[in-house]
């Protein structure tokens, strides 16, 4: 079982203020199960996004993670931008975090 949207996303932000890495919550989704996508500004004109893997990725793991994959690495943060709008026109219910960090830190377990 999976672990609801609010509560993973609630966790994740904590998890980054912990590590002093700065993060805010830009949209917030449906309670239950709304995808979770996540923005990363590097602070230096680049951005990477991160968005749900799909399920064949790891169906294998009955661990109930959630596991994410790169949509979108070192574009410019309105490329990052034009594609989170689509993304919100496909689902309306989706999350958003956004991630200011030089490092590209994002703590996320991304799918292989």
């Amino acid at each position: 079982m999976r672990l609801r949207s609010d509560f993973w996303v609630s966790a994740h932000l904590r998890r980054l203020d912990v590590a002093g890495i700065p993060a805010v919550l830009r949209r917030r989704g449906a309670a239950e199960a709304g995808a979770i996508f996540v923005k990363v500004d590097r602070l230096d004109g680049g951005a990477d996004l991160y968005g749900p893997a799909p399920q064949a990725l790891f169906e294998s793991e009955d661990s109930g993670d959630r596991r994410f994959v790169a949509l979108a690495t070192g574009g410019s943060p309105l490329d990052v931008e034009e594609r989170l709008t689509k993304e919100i026109r496909f689902d309306s219910d989706l999350w958003i975090i956004e991630i200011d960090d030089r490092k590209g830190r994002h703590f996320l377990d991304l799918a292989e």
